[in-house]
Order: C-alpha cells, then sequence, then structure tokens
C-alpha cells in the first residue's frame, strides 16, 4: 500500500508542478534558510502550507507559474517532509521534499593550494568512456568527430577511466570546463551556456558519474573542480525561456554586447556607462546575461553553488568571466561559499594582464581596500605571467634588455597581492594557443620548470604533456583537438608509453618527473622565494626556507653560459655541495655553475 501511496504523489507531483530546486537538500546546514523554487501551471494562486517545514516566506514573482518558497531548517533533521498546496475549487497537491545527512565533517573539505597540480580538461575532447551517451534524444546537439564544432563524444567515464594516467604525471585536482547541461544546437561542446545547472550533461553522463568521478579521485588523494559560471545562462535554460520576472536577466531594447573592459571596477576615472555595458550587457546573443541583483536569482545561484559542492564532494570552483557580474552580489555569493566551507577554494577568471587589476578581485587585496572593496574569492588566475611567459618568446627584444626580463619583472609585482600563493599559475588554456605552439622542447622544459617552482597554484592543459598544439589564429577548435587514444577506434594510444611517439614520450617523461618530484617538495610549496635580475638571458631564482633551499637556473640563451655563484652568496651561503634534482648528480656550490644552452637546472642544498 506504501508504494502505491508514493507512485500517486509522484504522479500527481509532475502534473502540477514540473520542477522542485534544489532537488534535495541537507541538514545541518550553516545557513538555515533554504528557498525552493516550484515551477508549475498557476501555481502563483495557491497557498502553501505543512505540517512539519517551518515556512518563512512565499514569494510570487510576476509570472504565476513560480513560487519561491523559504524555509527556516534550523531543528529540522533528516528525512521526507510534505509541502501541501492548495486552490478554492482545484485539487491539493501534495509536494515530498527529502533532507539528507551530511558526509562527515563535510563543511571542513580541504579546497586546493599550493601543493597541488592542476589539470585542465575539456571533457567533449578528452576520452569517450562510454560511446552509449554520445547522442541523447533530448538534448539537440548531435555527435560528429569530422565537425571542429561538433560534439565528440568525450565524457566523465572517460576521465575516470584515465585517472591512472593522470596521477602519473603528478597531478593532484582536476578542473573540467562544464559539465552541467549545455542544450545549444551547435557548438554545444563548450559547454559554457548551461540550460540546466542541476543537471549533468548526459552526454557526459549522469549526477551519479559525477559523483562517481570525484569518489575515485578522492581514492587518490585528488582533489576535483568544478567550473562554475554565475554571469549567464544558455537561452535554452526553461528560466531564460520562461522568466519568473523581467528583471531575471539584463534586458536591453536591442543585443548589447559587454563592453569588455574588465579592470573597470579598479579604474579611478571609469565612466557609468562602460560599467553598465560591462556588467549587464550580454557576452554573445546566445547566452542570456544574469541579473544577480534579483535576490531570487541570487539565492538560486548560491544554493546550486553549494549543492554541487555538498553534492560531489567539490574541493574548489573556477569562475568563469569573474568581473562580469554584479560585483556587490558576486562577494554576496562567495561568501556564502566560503561560510559554509571555509577551507574551500574559489579562483576567479579575471583576464586582465596588469598584477594590480588581478589583485583587485582576491580576498583582502591591498588594492581593493583603497576603494573600501574586499572580494571573498580565495585565488585568481595570474594572467600577467601568462602574458609575460608568451611575450617572453614570441615578442621582438631590445639590444638592451632581456627577454627574461618579460618574466621576471611579473614577480616584482607580487607586492600588491594579498597572497601570491593564491595565484593559480598557467601558460595555457582552452581559449589560448597552446604553449607549444610558441616554444621548442628544449624552451618547453624551461617554461614548465617555472611554472612548477614559482610560487602559486600550477595549471597545465589536457595534452601539453604530450606535446599536443593549437594556434588560436586557426579557431578555438584547434586548441581543443581530441587527446589520441581517446576514443576506441583511434589509429594510436598516446595514453600509454608504446602509444606515443619518441618525441611525445620526450614531453612527457620530462613532465611527470618535474611534477612527481614537485608533489614532495614543501619548499616548493611553502617556501620563500629571491630573485636575481636575469642576465644573458639566465634568470636564477630560489625558494627557501630555514632548513632547506632550492636553486632554479634557466637559461634560455641559445649558448652555454657559465654563471659565477659568488653573486648568489646571500642565498647560497656557507652551502659547499648541492644536488641536481633530475640527475641526482653532486653540484660544486664554490665557484662557477656551466649552464648548457636552453637547458634547465634545479639544484636542492
Amino acid at each position: 500500500m506504501k508504494n502505491i501511496i508514493l507512485l500517486f504523489v509522484s504522479l500527481s507531483l509532475w502534473g502540477q508542478v514540473t520542477k522542485v530546486e534544489p532537488p534535495f537538500w541537507w541538514e545541518g546546514m550553516n545557513d538555515t534558510t533554504l528557498m525552493l523554487t516550484l515551477y508549475g501551471d498557476d501555481l502563483a494562486h495557491y497557498e502553501l502550507s505543512s505540517h512539519d517545514l517551518n515556512i518563512l516566506d512565499v514569494v510570487r514573482l510576476q509570472n504565476e507559474k513560480y513560487l519561491f518558497v523559504y524555509l527556516d531548517l534550523e531543528n529540522t533533521n533528516a528525512g521526507t517532509y510534505e509541502l501541501k498546496l492548495k486552490q478554492k475549487g482545484k485539487k491539493s497537491i501534495t509536494v515530498p521534499y527529502t533532507l539528507k545527512t551530511r558526509r562527515e565533517a563535510s563543511a571542513l573539505r580541504k579546497g586546493y593550494d599550493s601543493s597541488d597540480f592542476i589539470y585542465l580538461i575539456m571533457p567533449d575532447r578528452f576520452a569517450n568512456g562510454d560511446p552509449s551517451n554520445d547522442a541523447h534524444p533530448d538534448l539537440a546537439d548531435k555527435p560528429n568527430r569530422q565537425d571542429p564544432w561538433g560534439r565528440h563524444g568525450g565524457d566523465l567515464q572517460g576521465i575516470i577511466d584515465h585517472l591512472d594516467y593522470i596521477e602519473s604525471l603528478g597531478v593532484t585536482a582536476i578542473w573540467n570546463t562544464p559539465v552541467v547541461e549545455d542544450n545549444d544546437p551547435k557548438g554545444s561542446y563548450h559547454m559554457y551556456a548551461a540550460s540546466d545547472v542541476y543537471q549533468i550533461d548526459r552526454r557526459f553522463g549522469t549526477n551519479e558519474t559525477y559523483k562517481q568521478l570525484a569518489a575515485e579521485m578522492r581514492k587518490r588523494d585528488m582533489k576535483l573542480i568544478m567550473d562554475y559560471v554565475v554571469n549567464h545562462w544558455s537561452l535554452e535554460h526553461y528560466m531564460i525561456k520562461d522568466l519568473p520576472a523581467e528583471d531575471w536577466i539584463n534586458q536591453w531594447d536591442a543585443f548589447t554586447p559587454s563592453s569588455h573592459a574588465k579592470e573597470i571596477f579598479s579604474d579611478p576615472y571609469a565612466a557609468e556607462v562602460d560599467l553598465k555595458e560591462l556588467v549587464n550587457g550580454w557576452f554573445v546573443e546566445s547566452m542570456a546575461d544574469l541579473n544577480q541583483k534579483q535576490p531570487q536569482l541570487l539565492k538560486y545561484l548560491t544554493q546550486n553553488a553549494i549543492w554541487w559542492i555538498e553534492y560531489a564532494d567539490l574541493s574548489g570552483f573556477r569562475v568563469d568571466t569573474y568581473p562580469y557580474n554584479s560585483r556587490e552580489e558576486v562577494t554576496l555569493w562567495a561568501k556564502a561559499i566560503m561560510d559554509e566551507y571555509p577551507n574551500f577554494s574559489i579562483v576567479a577568471e579575471s583576464w586582465v594582464m596588469n598584477p594590480i587589476h588581478l589583485s583587485y578581485w582576491q580576498k583582502d587585496s591591498p588594492i581593493a581596500a583603497m576603494t573600501g572593496f574586499n572580494s571573498q574569492v580565495t585565488h585568481v588566475k595570474d594572467f600577467a605571467l601568462f602574458a609575460g611567459v608568451a611575450a617572453a618568446f614570441t615578442e621582438e627584444t631590445p639590444w638592451w634588455d632581456q627577454k627574461m626580463n618579460k618574466i621576471y619583472k611579473v614577480f616584482q609585482n607580487d607586492f600588491v597581492y594579498a597572497n601570491p600563493n593564491n595565484l593559480m599559475v598557467f601558460l595555457e588554456n582552452h581559449d589560448t594557443t597552446r604553449i607549444n605552439e610558441l616554444v621548442d622542447f628544449e624552451e618547453f622544459t624551461l617554461v614548465t620548470t617555472l611554472l612548477a617552482t614559482v610560487r602559486g597554484v600550477p595549471q597545465t592543459y589536457y595534452g601539453t604533456e604530450i606535446g599536443m598544439r593549437g594556434l588560436k589564429d586557426n579557431g578555438d577548435a584547434d586548441l581543443r583537438k581530441d587527446f589520441p587514444g581517446g576514443w576506441p577506434d583511434d589509429s594510436r594510444n598516446a595514453f600509454t608509453a608504446a602509444g606515443r611517439t619518441e618525441l611525445e614520450n620526450k614531453y612527457f617523461d620530462f613532465t611527470a618527473q618535474l611534477f612527481k618530484w614537485r608533489k614532495n617538495e614543501p619548499v616548493i610549496h611553502y617556501g620563500k622565494t629571491m630573485h636575481y635580475a636575469p642576465k644573458n638571458e639566465v634568470y636564477t631564482y630560489f625558494r627557501y626556507t630555514d632548513t632547506k633551499t632550492i636553486m632554479v637556473v634557466l637559461n634560455a640563451n641559445d649558448t652555454a653560459q657559465e654563471l659565477d655563484l659568488k653573486r648568489f652568496d646571500e642565498r647560497i651561503g656557507t652551502a659547499k655541495v648541492g644536488v641536481n634534482v633530475f640527475s641526482k648528480a653532486s653540484v660544486d656550490l664554490s665557484n662557477t655553475l656551466n649552464v648548457p644552452a636552453k637547458s634547465v637546472n634545479i639544484i636542492s642544498f
């Protein structure tokens, strides 16, 4: 009899209330107020009651299909409860709602930090672990590997299947580009236009598959980072197709793109019109710009972010297009997450090259403090270093300068950050020319060593470790090629040494050796830095603690160089002998050091 009653309730719910979000919640959360979003026919004319749940408020907006129900869960234990919807002359509706028990110590989960090494994956292009989900009848964009903008079939199972490979590189965290549903009719593999923020795209798998990925990573002491988009949704999202209220999105008389003036919040001379266009303008015509000032939308976005952290056991977010959001509201969003999970990590994508404007978005920034603002974001992406490395190896350098100065001078600006260790350092991502288009193998060893040994959290991009290339001028798809061996019918499998070319194995072996060494070096994770101005294109710096020193020598010169080690007495001190961390050979620190052309030396003492 009980099963029959539950079936009746389920059918009643489906027939009258087509969506309840969040789909479930947890007891014992720090914020005990929960907003339920109910969507269905004529819901605004119903009255709500519950014997077991404390209803604080019911908000009705312009669209009569929506009800926003605020609950106080402070003294509510895990279990299934009921909401009753009644309207005179109509059949009442029963909506069951479940509260779950949280994982033990869920609130204390550890985020990523400078001891981690992050591997960025575009799931559609990495590996196809389940060909049966390449298409879905409810989703428009179908697979076509011949189309650079088509879906290629990579999925979450493909990542799970290759966790051993990823771990073998010394990786401790994975950042996937977005994985929630994107039902755009074309180019949806990109995944930055969400059509359902509570549903993993079914061409990637299910919500349970995502949860499984996190669980398998936890077994390896690895962390899962979600790419979260607060700024915009797809036109295919049900709340965009059927707006709860006119102010749910930023609306214009005609399509108005963002000004992309990303430095504007830290610009003392900013014009109001440019600020309005940055925040309220649309990124592209197919992605509606969300108005986070709308209170129910802000609560919806906040709860959705927290739901994924709790559900999938996440360690961090990477937040897309951070400066494009409404500043005060996105700060409240981030603060609510950090209040719930004090050790969580959030990195803001602020695509600006000037450290002053980058610093503005990091929590406790001395730059932002000048304006009375304090972001709640723990990390920012180090686009300044990204630009410096690219410039060093692509731009002409005047005779009186050093190309390595373009890198050296980036670090001279670290005083503008609250915590330079909370910078995510990278050489490329899914939107940029791949680093291997800019450098040869010897130069690759230089810039990758830099990535591994400077302050901050290093992040690499899938395929870089085997020399994959891609040029931005050829279009974004060139940056996002399929990983060879990720598909059952591929002619070779670069996930294995036997399937890689000799050159690919050189790239892989160097990357793996470097980052597996880094994984066990706290002096690199948390040590201090001292660096010396480049001479003859040799950049030398030290990472050190009271008990250990690592000396890094990067020779970008086409010829061998002889270093007079007396120049570095301040850091070498009384040490006479070091050890080359790669060759394990002893290094005499008392006189000079011969550094071959385009080479790397990492010396421990």
